[in-house]
């Protein structure tokens, strides 16, 4: 077990400069299998959810290089074998390999992925596409058993724009016969990001970040290349901590178009901010304003920052309100955050935050990788020491955190226990 512990309350400044997308990365990785040939993964961020996508690679006898961010996969010889529950089960992103391995051989057998706590994560969208093309879905003991005689293309109109449906479906077309269509596919940038990559192995996406996606089939996938974009959640949760304690703090290798809805709000907060092409500088400032919040899918305002930006919401002077549209189980930090000083009310999928409130640095749990970047930040506000237990779920999100942390001034350090 690892837990963080912080002395709050010092200015940060300096530069941060953000990793890969964790929500690109997860999805490019097993959508690497779809190839006939090698691939190459840059700007691979350092979390150790790709160490279990990595773990589920190499157990299907894909031959795998590291070079620093970099991943060169060939999974020219793999062995499409059962995934067993206690590796499917370390991260949510492991059911790309359902989709990848479906898409590739019509067959796949594994168990129900995992990952945070946060509410209902049903994979029934998901099915929904595989069965609209043609795949029997059998489902036993969490176990999924999946078979094709053959894929064919189909119109999957999605219940609600799921990311993981909307990817699971794509990679499961990409080599189905004929046209398929994904109608109410989620917009997320992520998405975009996994569609260049199957294009650049030859298949043929349009429409990747609208609402309606079509896919014409193809043979065979090749070699090719591909960047992970910029992690918007990771550098929207350091510059939320810079409106809380930050002096100039530059959040660099960034694409602020892909912020839009957090800048948005930061400015009518008040917040002292200034945005660059690639980067944003931005400072704490002692009046901020209240403001409402809340979460949709892209370009709405991401459920993957609602707990980060609930610390700075304790800060402004007033009441701020947040509904949480997407999980139902994303306030399990609120109680932490009410230990430490605050004063927030939960009403349902709604909360109450009343600012400003003092922090003060106690024990407390990430029971969630957001929660825990919340009570994280909590702790670097606050006045005296806080511990934050439970962290592993952190470090699947947040590449070199204590470093980056550090390197801008926060007494921040990680602990076995």
């Amino acid at each position: 077990m690892k837990q963080i512990r912080i002395q709050g309350n010092n200015l940060l400044t300096g530069k941060i400069s953000i990793g890969g997308a964790k929500n690109s990365a997860v999805a490019l990785v097993p959508a690497s299998l779809l190839s006939d040939d090698v691939v190459t993964i840059d700007n691979i961020p350092n979390i150790s959810d790709i160490e279990a996508l990595n773990e589920i690679l190499q157990y299907l006898g894909a031959k795998v290089t590291r070079e620093n961010n970099k991943m060169i996969i060939d999974s020219t010889n793999i062995v499409n074998k059962e995934i067993p529950e206690e590796v499917s089960k370390k991260l949510r992103a492991s059911y790309y390999f359902m989709s990848a391995l479906l898409g590739k051989y019509k067959h796949v057998e594994m168990y129900f992925p995992g990952g945070c706590s946060i509410g209902a994560r049903p994979i029934d969208q998901t099915l929904k596409g595989f069965k609209a093309l043609g795949a029997e879905v059998i489902e036993k003991d969490n176990k999924f058993i999946i078979n094709a005689k053959e894929l064919v293309g189909n119109t999957v109109k999605l219940d609600m724009p799921s990311v993981g449906a909307t990817i699971n479906t794509l990679l499961v077309a990409v080599k189905a016969k004929g046209k398929t269509t994904i109608e109410n596919a989620a917009k997320e940038p992520e998405i975009v990001n996994v569609a260049d990559f199957l294009n650049n192995m030859g298949a043929k996406v349009t429409g990747a970040g609208t609402s309606t996606i079509t896919i014409e089939g193809v043979e065979k996938l090749g070699k090719c290349h591909i960047d992970v974009i910029p992690d918007r959640i990771e550098a929207g949760t350091y510059i939320v901590l810079g409106a809380l304690i930050g002096k100039n703090l530059k959040i660099e290798n960034i694409i602020p178009e892909h912020l839009e809805n957090l800048l948005t709000k930061l400015k009518n907060m008040n917040a002292d901010i200034e945005i660059g092409e690639n980067y944003i500088n931005i400072s704490a400032k002692e009046e901020l304003n209240p403001i409402d919040v809340q979460t949709l899918g892209y370009p709405g305002f991401p459920t993957d920052l609602q707990q980060p930006l609930v610390t700075l919401l304790t800060q402004c002077n007033g009441i701020s309100n947040l509904e949480e549209t997407i999980y139902e189980n994303r306030f399990q930090n609120i109680p932490y955050l009410n230990e430490m000083g605050a004063n927030i009310e939960i009403n349902g999928k709604s909360i109450k935050i009343n600012g400003p409130s003092k922090l003060v640095g106690k024990e407390v749990k990430a029971t969630d990788l957001r929660a825990g970047a919340c009570l994280i930040l909590a702790g670097l506000k606050a006045d005296g020491e806080t511990v934050v237990t439970n962290v592993e779920h952190v470090l699947r999100g947040y590449e070199n955190i204590i470093e980056k942390l550090t390197n801008v001034g926060a007494k921040i350090n990680l602990e076995e226990v």
